[in-house]
């Protein structure tokens, strides 16, 4: 079998380790599709199995990367055949799975959906797990049946990689977004992005109260614990907020309140096992809605070698919008 480069963590009694490797491919686990990656992307959680911040890996050595776009090189699944060009988000990969920071994969095809028509796979990858994550929040708004006219639309933990694309998404959509974001400095950048209120993180930042003023009538919540607390106590009557992360911590101090005061749902978004047909739904409407421009504005692009180095500004808040690691 041959050889393929890949970032490898391992784990002994010095601890947990990091490396760019050669990885022979007869130790790839078992699949029915094995794929020729080309890109990957860098996601929260890849920076806390990178870093060993969380025990976000489940077994050793592992392969990090929870997504990546590639070719079809060998199958024995029905859907896929050598040369399609297809995407991987969720399922484990990159914690108990091996990931997609390789030049190789193999994995079952049911995990696998077609490149959506218009993406290319750098595309995608740009998207990501991140962007993939907030159109199923902007679905999830939209099926609670939100709409521009309720009022506006908070995003959370903005300048990160689901804050992005979810202002992006939003303001497509035809939203007022609220951008909160602990980065004074990336104001501007949130703007170009769609947005057309900058909320400073402290705002949303103190002791919950269990009902604040009304502010807006939906969100996307990718922090959790007090952010999270504070932006449901403040949503209308009716409204909806989407949580799809925990930057912030796993913690929600809330309390009933907006729940039995307000009618106020939260509506959680798992990325992780989306069903098929919700998940090709998802990449179809990114593929329609998500400027490309935009996307672009938000990204930058990596080689392999490069990606080891990012996890710790990754966690620490120094990395804006999306990462994009070129592989082959």
């Amino acid at each position: 079998m041959a050889a393929f480069r890949a970032w490898v963590i391992d784990k002994g009694e010095a601890g947990q380790s990091l490396a760019l490797r050669d990885v022979d491919e007869a130790d790839l686990m078992d699949g029915d599709v094995t794929v020729r990656v080309s890109h990957s992307g860098l996601n929260y959680k890849d920076g806390l199995a990178m870093t060993g911040r969380m025990p976000v890996v489940r077994r050793f050595p592992m392969i990090p990367g929870i997504d990546f776009a590639g070719t079809v090189e060998a199958s024995d699944h029905p859907e896929y055949k050598p040369g399609d060009a297809v995407v991987l988000t969720g399922w484990g990969v990159g914690e108990t799975h091996l990931g997609g920071l390789a030049e190789r994969a193999r994995l079952r095809g049911d995990w696998l959906v077609p490149l959506p028509e218009g993406l290319s796979a750098a595309e995608a990858m740009a998207i990501g797990t991140a962007g993939y994550t907030a159109m199923l929040s902007v679905l999830a708004l939209e099926r609670h049946g939100l709409t521009p006219e309720a009022g506006p639309a908070l995003v959370t933990g903005a300048s990160g990689g689901v804050g992005s694309v979810a202002v992006a998404l939003l303001k497509r959509a035809g939203w007022h977004v609220i951008a909160a974001t602990g980065r004074a400095g990336e104001a501007d950048y949130l703007k170009s992005l769609g947005a057309a209120e900058i909320l400073e993180r402290e705002a949303l930042a103190g002791e919950p109260r269990p009902l604040g003023k009304e502010r807006w009538a939906a969100g996307i919540d990718a922090v959790g614990g007090r952010v999270l607390a504070n932006a449901l106590s403040m949503t209308r009557g009716g409204g909806a907020i989407a949580a799809c992360g925990n930057a912030g911590g796993i913690d929600l101090p809330s309390s009933v309140a907006p729940f039995i005061l307000r009618g106020v749902s939260l509506l959680g978004i798992n990325s992780v096992t989306t069903p098929q047909k919700p998940r090709r739904e998802a990449w179809a409407r990114l593929s329609r809605d998500l400027d490309r421009d935009l996307l672009r504005r938000m990204t930058r692009t990596v080689p392999l070698e490069e990606a080891g180095g990012l996890a710790e500004p990754l966690l620490d808040g120094q990395v804006r919008g999306r990462t994009v690691v070129a592989i082959g």
